[in-house]
């Protein structure tokens, strides 16, 4: 994001958030031009033109209830004609096979190819609500390490930033749904695997129709806080023993060297701790039938935690995730793009294949591109940046550009290629590469090269229809 120069033009993006507990949806508007600052096609200052209540997510017992579902999507999408990125996140019972294929089905029907949809990508998940939560705040404290806990109903998801770049993320089954309630009380109405487990370790038994004993309760309480106190102090003895195994999804860490991070909240629990902090009114206790008012009260009421809450206060909050998949799941591509056949786009779900420095010799080339041709469909090789001894880019010269083109060039040329082939250049000679590569037109490699997309450590990638002479590239099965 940043100022574009010239004139641009205004796109939309949308984001759609379905969760264990709630749902929800965001549309934004913003220009499409040259960054004034990075030289980059880039997306200007957007103007969020529509938030959904946040709503619990409709279920039939563990199914998903597709009529009302398709309902919401009808109401969200009254502003969301003519999209041209954005992302869907089915996380937690949502993601459930047969959920997660109707959730798609459904957006599918309404908006097409042009939003992508991702079941339970748990670092995707982490890295989204840090940027849609703290990534202007991490600018600000740009010399600190900031550690992000988005709480939710089925998981935490932690992940470390500096200066608005995440550095490391994880998942873990730590959330406020794993004791299920009918609402207003303490009855247990359901308990997940996770729930049991942790009775296990707490050497606890209740059934489902019983009262949960106050005692049981702070139990609980103070074990999932020990879990967030390790993952933000980096103890990793915690996740180490049977219990803490059992609750990780994807493992965390960050750098040994940092000594004291600054803690920030999102997630539904996340925002029913800051309305706490500010005296806000929030529901009665187990309102949503679950632990996450209690869970908030607990996190508040701790003393480690409660200086941080005081000192920082992020943005978005409760919708970070949301916010985070409509304006940073997505980079715009350079205009000097390569794509000699558009009618092939869009391409969903391209496998990064291998990730090389442009510099790569011939065999690098050639085994990565060998493991291309194994494959059936389609895949991505990612050239990352040069970058001088302080890490700083350098920009690629034109015999780097045209040496890595032949090398293309005579690998397509040993190899036979039936299938689209990506590469994702950091600067802004797709064009220049791509006739390289095909020796101007004569190879008839299947063949995409999208120019001007910064490094990101995924699986797979998402490449859009093709706009003004710019396509949007979105990530995801982050590292």
């Amino acid at each position: 994001m940043g100022n574009v120069q010239g004139e641009e033009e205004q796109v939309k993006m949308i984001g759609l958030d379905f969760g264990s507990t709630t749902s929800s949806a965001m549309i934004a508007v913003a220009g499409v031009g040259m960054n004034s600052v990075t030289g980059r096609m880039a997306f200007s200052a957007p103007e969020i033109i529509y938030r959904s209540k946040v709503e619990f997510t409709p279920f039939k017992g563990t199914e998903i209830d597709t009529d009302a579902i398709a309902k919401l999507l009808d109401t969200w999408l009254e502003a969301g004609e003519n999209i041209f990125s954005g992302g869907v996140i089915i996380t937690g019972l949502a993601a459930l096979r047969n959920n997660a294929e109707h959730i798609a089905k459904l957006i599918k029907a309404r908006i097409g190819q042009a939003v992508i949809a991702t079941v339970d990508d748990p670092n995707l998940e982490s890295w989204l609500a840090f940027m849609g939560c703290v990534a202007l705040l991490s600018r600000h404290y740009k010399h600190e390490t900031l550690i992000n806990l988005d709480i939710g109903g089925g998981t935490t998801n932690p992940a470390a930033g500096q200066n608005g770049q995440v550095k490391s993320t994880g998942c873990f089954y730590i959330g406020a749904r794993h004791f299920q309630f009918i609402p207003g009380t303490y009855q247990v109405a359901g308990i997940s695997e996770y729930g049991y487990a942790i009775l296990k370790y707490l050497n606890a038994s209740i059934e489902i129709g019983d009262v949960l004993p106050i005692a049981l309760l702070d139990q609980i309480l103070n074990f999932y806080l020990q879990g967030l106190k390790a993952l933000t102090l980096g103890e990793t003895d915690f996740f180490e023993t049977s219990i803490g195994q059992c609750l990780c999804q994807t493992p965390f860490s960050f750098s040994s060297d940092v000594q004291t991070p600054l803690v920030t909240f999102s997630g539904g629990v996340g925002e029913l701790i800051y309305k706490l902090a500010e005296k806000e009114p929030v529901p009665d206790t187990t309102f949503y039938g679950d632990l996450g008012i209690d869970l908030a009260k607990k996190i508040i009421a701790d003393p480690y935690f409660s200086k941080h809450i005081s000192n920082v206060r992020p943005e978005n909050m409760g919708r970070a995730t949301v916010y985070g998949l409509t304006l940073h799941n997505t980079e715009i591509s350079g205009a000097t793009l390569f794509l000699p056949d558009t009618s092939a786009l869009p391409l969903n779900d391209v496998p990064i294949v291998a990730r090389l420095d442009i510099t790569c010799d011939l065999d690098e080339l050639i085994n990565a591109i060998s493991v291309v041709a194994q494959r059936s469909g389609k895949a991505c090789i990612q050239m990352l940046p040069i970058v001088d001894e302080d890490d700083l880019v350098i920009a690629a010269t034109l015999m780097q550009i045209k040496e890595l083109g032949q090398k293309i060039h005579q690998t397509l040329s040993t190899l036979t290629i039936d299938l689209p082939l990506v590469i994702l250049v950091p600067g802004n000679f797709g064009k220049a590469l791509g006739n390289y590569a095909t020796d101007w037109g004569n190879s008839s490699a299947k063949l995409m090269i999208i120019d001007e997309i910064p490094d990101r450590n995924a699986q797979f990638v998402n490449i859009g229809s093709p706009y003004r002479g710019v396509v949007p590239v979105s990530f995801y099965g982050i590292y």
